[in-house]
C-alpha cells in the first residue's frame, strides 16, 4: 500500500519522530478485551499538571457553542443572529435531535463571510441541508439552540466543573479533519498545504481503496487560498502525532473505539487508520481498543493509561441523528472514572469535533490559512477542575494536546501545538481533590453495555 511521504513543518524534531516512527506488516482489529499496558506510565514531577496521570478526551460530533450553550449564565453566548441580507433573527429553542446540515470548509466560507480578516457571522442562511448543502436550501434553520433540559448532563457539568466558551476547531472543515486534529494538532502536510474535507473514499484511512483501478484522493487547502479538490495523497499519512511523543518518553495510551467492521464507525471514525506508523505495526492491536464500551469497563476497573481518546458509536453521537442518548453516554463515562481509584489523578475533556452547521455569534480568530473554524463546547471534569468556571480563554484543539505534552514533559509535535494556549487554566492544583458527585441520567451504565453496534459511521463528512 502507498504511503504519502511528507515533510512535517515547523520543528526539526517533529520530523525525527516521523523518522523513527517504524512501519511493519500487520492487520485486523482490536480485540474486545482490552491488552495489557506495555508498561508503568511515569508519574508527572513538574508543571501545571502534575497532579494528573490520566487523561480521558471524549469526542462528540457537530454542535456550536451557541447551539449547545447559548443561555448558559456567564457564558459568551447569544440568542440572535445576523443573516447574509442584515436581518436580525432570533433563535429558536429547539429539540437535540435535528436535521443534518453543511459543515463541510464550503459551509464554513459561506456561513463566516469572511470580509477581510474578519468573520462577519451573517451567513448561516445560506448553506444547504446534508453533508455538503446538497439537500436543498436550510434558510433560517441553523439559528437555533438546544432545549437546555434536553442535554442537563452537559449543563450540570458546567455548573460543576469547567465550561470554556472560546474553543475554536483548529480548522473550518468537517469531521475527518476535526478527529486529526485531536490526534495531530493540524493537517498540513508541508508548510503551504494542509488536508481539507473528506477523502474522497471511505473508510478514510489506509484501510480505503488504493489500486490501479480505484484509488482515493484527499482535498488540500493552500496558503494561497485555493480547494484542490481531490488533489492531495492517499489518507494514509506519516505525519508526527502525539501518540508519537507518548511513545517517546514510554506514556501509554489508547483510543477507543467502535467494532473494526470494514466500512464501518470503527474505520471510518478512527483517526489512527490515517497513521501509517499505527495502523501497520503492534500498536493496532495493542493500543485501538473496540468496541468502545471497553472504557466503560477499564474506567470502573481503575485501568485506563495515561491519555484516552473515546469515540461514540453512531447511535451515541450528537450529530443530528435521530437518538438523545449522547449525553448519557458522555455521563456514563464520567460516572465511571468517578467511582474509580483514579478519580484523584483524572482530567476528562469532553469536546466536540465540529460546529455541525449551527449557528455561532463569535468571529473565529484567523490565525492561518486554515482557520481558526468555528466554535465548539468544551468541558473539562477533574476533582481539580474549578468550580462552576467558564474559561474565556482562546483555545484551539491543540491546546488539548499542549496540556498533555506540558503535563508529562513531551516534546511538541511541531504543529498548532506550538502556538496553541494550554488548557491549564481550567484547574486549580493548590485546591484540594474534590470528591465526584454521580451525574443523574436518563440511560444508565448496563444500556450502553447491552446496547447493540450500530455499524454505522459517527458522521458521514
Amino acid at each position: 500500500m502507498n504511503t504519502v511521504n511528507v515533510t512535517v513543518r515547523r520543528c526539526a524534531r517533529a520530523l525525527l519522530v516521523v523518522l523513527l516512527a517504524a512501519g511493519c506488516s500487520g492487520g485486523g482489529g482490536s480485540s474486545s478485551s482490552t491488552p495489557p499496558l506495555s508498561g508503568p506510565t511515569p508519574r508527572p514531577t513538574s508543571g501545571p499538571g502534575m497532579k494528573i496521570q490520566h487523561v480521558v478526551v471524549i469526542i462528540q460530533e457537530n454542535r456550536s457553542f451557541d447551539n449547545f450553550f447559548a443561555t448558559y449564565p456567564g457564558a459568551d453566548g447569544t440568542t440572535t443572529g445576523k443573516t447574509h441580507d442584515g436581518k436580525t433573527v432570533k433563535l429558536v429553542k429547539a429539540n437535540l435531535v435535528s436535521k443534518d446540515l453543511n459543515h463541510m470548509h464550503s459551509g464554513f466560507v459561506s456561513e463566516c463571510d469572511l470580509q477581510g480578516s474578519t468573520c462577519k457571522m451573517d451567513g448561516f442562511d445560506t448553506i444547504g441541508f446534508g453533508a455538503s448543502g446538497q439537500n436543498g436550501a436550510a434558510g433560517t434553520y441553523p439559528y437555533r439552540y438546544v432545549d437546555p433540559t434536553q442535554i442537563a448532563p452537559y449543563w450540570t457539568m458546567a455548573k460543576q466543573y469547567v465550561l470554556a466558551d472560546h474553543m475554536f476547531q483548529t480548522q473550518g472543515s468537517g469531521s475527518f479533519t476535526g478527529h486529526q486534529d485531536l490526534i495531530r494538532g493540524d493537517t498540513a502536510i508541508n508548510d503551504h498545504e494542509s488536508i481539507i474535507d473528506s477523502p474522497s473514499r471511505p473508510p478514510w484511512g489506509c484501510d480505503a481503496p488504493n489500486s490501479q483501478s480505484v484509488t482515493t484522493h484527499t482535498s488540500l487547502l493552500t496558503d494561497k487560498g485555493e480547494y484542490l479538490f481531490n488533489k492531495g495523497p492517499f489518507p494514509c499519512f506519516s505525519y508526527a502525532t502525539l501518540r508519537d511523543v507518548l511513545d517517546a518518553k514510554g506514556v501509554s495510551w489508547r483510543y477507543y473505539v467502535p467494532p473494526l467492521v470494514p466500512g464501518s464507525t470503527g474505520y471510518l471514525w478512527n483517526a489512527f487508520d490515517a497513521i501509517h506508523a499505527v495502523r501497520y505495526s503492534p500498536e493496532w492491536k495493542a493500543n485501538v481498543i473496540s468496541p468502545e464500551t471497553q472504557v466503560l469497563k477499564d474506567a470502573a476497573a481503575g485501568q485506563l493509561p495515561a491519555v484516552s481518546w473515546v469515540i461514540p458509536d453512531a447511535n451515541n453521537s450528537d450529530h443530528p441523528y435521530a437518538h438523545d442518548t449522547g449525553p448519557s453516554w458522555v455521563s456514563q463515562i464520567v460516572d465511571a472514572v468517578g467511582g474509580s481509584s483514579q478519580w484523584n489523578t483524572t482530567a476528562i475533556i469532553v469536546v466536540w469535533d465540529d460546529w455541525g452547521g449551527f449557528f455561532d455569534h463569535v468571529p473565529p480568530p484567523q490565525l492561518d490559512y486554515q482557520g481558526l473554524g468555528f466554535r465548539v463546547p468544551m468541558l473539562v471534569v477533574s476533582p481539580y477542575a474549578k468550580h462552576g468556571y467558564v474559561s474565556h480563554t482562546q483555545y484551539e484543539f491543540a491546546s488539548i494536546l499542549r496540556f498533555i505534552e506540558d503535563n508529562w514533559k513531551l516534546d511538541r509535535i511541531g504543529s498548532a501545538d506550538e502556538r496553541a494556549a494550554s488548557i491549564a487554566d481550567c484547574f486549580d492544583f493548590h485546591q484540594h481533590a474534590r470528591g465526584f458527585v454521580p451525574l443523574r441520567v436518563k440511560y444508565s451504565r448496563a444500556f450502553f453495555l447491552r446496547q447493540r453496534p450500530s455499524y454505522q459511521p459517527v458522521d458521514d463528512e
